[in-house]
């Protein structure tokens, strides 16, 4: 079969599959042949760009024979995960909802507001200095959360 190309579809645990393609197929018409039902879930890198446009071609993109091309699974509710697409642990960490980073500034202003708390019930433990440093740092992480969470 002359005019095919092999591409390497490299996944996250590291495992490979060989895909024979023309150079005139398109990403959408690699995504069809290669995971019927699941175009919409995959993604492709190659050179660290992401392949969205379906409709350019494999050769405009200058993948030749023997190019990887990086494959991953966007998590969703439908369907088993593959076993082709699942990490080294076993899950796709993305398709967990909450995470430390996630939980870490709202938990220090549950503790700011609880300082504020003994900064008014017992007045006489907090100088001027700490109640000014309170403040700011109050202010600050009040910035940075609706700037994080705020739309």
């Amino acid at each position: 079969c002359s005019g095919l190309i092999k591409i390497r579809l490299k996944f996250l645990n590291d495992t490979e599959e060989v895909a024979e393609v023309r150079p005139e197929d398109t990403v959408g018409v690699l995504k069809s042949k290669y995971f019927p039902g699941q175009e919409s879930q995959m993604k492709f890198i190659y050179r660290g760009q992401l392949l969205q446009d379906q409709g350019r071609t494999l050769r405009s993109l200058r993948i030749t024979d023997n190019c990887v091309i990086h494959c991953h699974r966007s998590a969703t509710a439908a369907g088993p995960p593959d076993p082709g697409t699942a990490t080294a642990a076993g899950t796709d960490s993305s398709s967990l909802p909450l995470g430390a980073g996630n939980l870490l500034l709202p938990a220090v202003m549950v503790v700011l507001a609880v300082v504020w708390y003994f900064r008014i019930t017992y007045r006489q433990l907090f100088t001027a200095p700490a109640t000014v440093s309170l403040i700011g740092v109050t202010i600050l992480f009040s910035f940075l959360m609706f700037g994080m969470y705020g739309q």
